[in-house]
């Protein structure tokens, strides 16, 4: 018989009442060793019939889903993800799941251990901002048929759902700006190598050269690899050219906090003695002096739409793939010499 109402059920109560070990309780549960129909049938049915309730991946079993998905993202390498998870947490909770989170740290090992610990607590699918490279997670999450939609970093592939932001005309609109406002020497603090984030970015800030009639240097390029550390160093590094730029575009928000300290090292006039432009939009953008000239990703827009993405597979796994783009806002305000600061365009 099962346990009374008032003992809180336990995998040896499951275990007594299918007439297994616990160790095979065990097996069922986490996926951990084949187990044959009958005695997993037999396990399930326990599972069931005490309102074993201690473990959501027993519950699954029998359920047929967690009503969790994970999220894999790397919070070091992108300051903004706070809002990003606000916003898919309220998104996935307004759907009747929870979410869990785990930090990649923007390296291949852990992004491979932690979407394999991510899939044995039988997440429904999965929320992932790849690491840089062309790393084996993904093209495993395709083939095994795991929901997956991929945030913010939009891949070069066409088999997996995908929300990210517009990269290459918005960066060529920063660089116009700034050639409209007489630069002649535009540099750029590219991201971090092998992510195409980055390589759109520069793609744009090309485009925007051309636009506006200037030769690409690639001497004006110097890459910040993503990180204050290499925004500042690379922000040292233009400024040492033998013909330093007179205007730079910083290619995401933690670059932008480099610039911003070596400046002040340096003591140096943001928007004075030299235009600076970035992508991404931190809160404080408009508290810094002088206030900062952005391309604001809508980030509360990517998670909503990533969520509803990842949603709409679980619903239908032989959907279409969609990959897709939203378009960031330019905040204009004065750390591009402008004088007045304008509404957003």
């Amino acid at each position: 018989m099962p346990p009374p109402r008032s003992t809180r059920p336990t995998q040896r109560d499951i275990a007594e009442l299918a007439g297994v070990s616990i160790t095979t309780v065990s097996h069922v549960v986490n996926g951990t060793r084949a187990v044959a129909p009958e005695t997993r049938a037999a396990v399930l049915a326990a599972v069931e019939q005490t309102g074993y309730t201690g473990d959501v991946i027993a519950r699954s079993l029998v359920t047929g889903g967690t009503r969790s998905i994970g999220v894999a993202i790397s919070l070091l390498a992108n300051p903004y993800f706070a809002v990003l998870m606000q916003t898919i947490e309220r998104e996935a909770a307004s759907a009747g799941y929870t979410v869990l989170l785990s930090d990649t740290h923007d390296t291949v090992d852990t992004e491979q251990a932690i979407v394999r610990a991510l899939r044995a607590r039988r997440v429904e699918g999965l929320l992932l901002t790849p690491v840089p490279g062309d790393g084996p997670v993904v093209s495993e999450l395709v083939s095994l048929g795991i929901p997956t939609v991929l945030v913010d970093r939009v891949a070069t592939r066409n088999d997996v759902d995908q929300v990210g932001v517009e990269n290459i005309q918005s960066t060529s609109a920063l660089t116009e700006h700034l050639a409209s406002l007489g630069h002649r020497r535009i540099g750029l603090i590219s991201g971090t190598n092998g992510l195409a984030t980055s390589e759109e970015r520069t793609l744009g800030y090309r485009l925007g050269l051309g636009r506006a009639g200037l030769a690409w240097n690639p001497d004006l390029v110097v890459p910040g690899h993503s990180e204050q550390v290499g925004g500042a160093a690379a922000f040292a590094a233009l400024l040492a050219k033998p013909e330093p730029p007179t205007a730079v575009v910083v290619a995401n928000d933690a670059m932008m906090v480099g610039v911003l300290r070596e400046a002040r090292r340096r003591r140096i006039r943001i928007g004075e003695d030299i235009a600076v432009v970035g992508y991404d939009e931190t809160e404080w953008a408009d508290l810094v002096d002088p206030p900062l000239t952005t391309m604001a990703q809508p980030i509360g827009d990517i998670g909503r739409q990533a969520v509803r993405l990842l949603l709409a597979r679980i619903n239908d796994p032989q959907r279409a793939p969609e990959t897709v783009r939203l378009p960031p806002v330019l905040r204009h305000r004065q750390s591009c010499g402008c004088d007045l600061v304008h509404s957003e365009r």
